[in-house]
């Protein structure tokens, strides 16, 4: 649950956050080619620290390394980079991507010595730093047929998913020499033994939508993705022999999820609100929708509240205006955890109302 103390206005509109490695300072996208970095107070309140402006448009991702304190960014402009924090100030490194569309998802590896992106070029630029040329070099994933709009490492720092608007989900290798161990893939992984870079290892096909997200589970023996048509899908993938279970949510389309546990998620899109479902045995089962449904209060305003409702909403009178009943009050478009270990008990949401949210878990079912 949210209280509303731990809810904070922090633009018009936000398309990507990412906290740090203490959670004591969030980077945030506001729907602009800049990135803010805020420091969150013990009082719940969010002071600006620093200005990140180098893309020429809209961030479309952020990624802030928690091992090596790095940031990493990605815009419409088809360019990334990589943020490093010297002499109190964040300097930046030009990642040439070699894309001729727009960059929709950045992501560090879980060792973070290589990173990836997602673009509208249908394909994804593995980048991995170069220490004899002292500069960040790229290769490519391809065999998508449209744009790539999420993907996410899986444990082992070898295999990557993939979510794509040509209705598929797919699984490579992005193996990369000089960088990546055998070790690291002894014995094989459940997609198989033989992991040349860029080998498409499973293709998921006959979804009814595009796939807006994609996530491992803690232990990278569960894959779960969400499509168009408000559809949550699991793949089982602890063996060679992987079994797909879906389940059809009775509201709007995700746009993003987090595993909480490794049987437990929590999703956010277009609804507005986080919803909680686990997965027993082989079934995906809905707990609870986290946002508590609230009548809007009524009466009088006093005058700050009368002045906080003309600047966001153009109206004085509480009731008045496009109100929700969840704490946000427009598509959710990024969620991610406050909380490490085992169970992930707080994680905070962003969305296109210009909100960051922080919810904590202990305080439902799943406590």
């Amino acid at each position: 649950m949210a209280d509303d103390r731990d809810i904070n206005r922090l633009a018009i509109s936000i398309t990507a956050h990412s906290w740090n490695a203490d959670r004591t300072r969030v980077a945030v996208c506001p729907n602009n080619n800049e990135v803010h970095i805020y420091q969150k107070g013990t009082d719940g309140e969010y002071l600006l620290e620093h200005t990140l402006v180098e893309h020429d448009a809209i961030v479309t991702g952020i990624d802030w390394g928690h091992k090596k304190n790095r940031i990493l960014t990605c815009a419409q402009d088809r360019n990334a980079y990589v943020w490093r924090f010297e002499d109190g100030k964040w300097k930046p490194t030009l990642v040439i991507l070699r894309l001729n569309r727009a960059a929709t998802r950045c992501r560090w590896s879980p060792k973070e010595d290589k990173f990836a992106v997602a673009s509208g070029a249908k394909l994804v630029s593995i980048c991995y730093f170069e220490s004899d040329n002292d500069w960040w070099v790229s290769k490519h994933i391809k065999k998508h047929r449209s744009t790539v709009l999420d993907i996410d490492w899986h444990p082992n720092n070898v295999l990557i998913a993939t979510a794509c608007s040509d209705f598929k989900t797919r699984v490579f290798s992005a193996f990369v020499r000089g960088v990546d161990q055998k070790a690291d893939v002894k014995g094989g992984t459940a997609f198989g033994s033989k992991l040349p870079f860029g080998a498409l290892l499973k293709e998921i096909d006959g979804l009814s939508g595009w796939v807006h997200t994609v996530k491992w589970s803690p232990s990278g023996q569960k894959l779960g993705f969400s499509t168009h048509d408000s559809t949550l899908y699991v793949l089982f993938a602890q063996s060679a022999d992987h079994k797909l279970v879906s389940l059809k949510y009775s509201g709007l389309p995700f746009r993003d999820f987090i595993w909480v546990s490794e049987n437990s998620l929590v999703a956010v899109g277009h609804d507005c609100s986080p919803v909680l479902f686990s997965v027993e045995g082989e079934t995906i089962k809905l707990v609870q929708n986290l946002d508590q449904k609230q009548k809007k209060g009524e009466g009088n305003l006093g005058a700050r509240d009368k002045f906080k409702n003309l600047a966001d909403r153009g109206s004085s009178q509480a009731g008045e205006g496009p109100d929700l009943d969840t704490k946000h009050q427009n598509c959710i478009v990024n969620i991610n955890p406050l909380s490490s270990g085992p169970k992930i008990t707080q994680f905070s949401t962003t969305g296109l109302d210009g909100q960051i949210a922080i919810w904590d878990l202990s305080k439902t079912n799943f406590a």
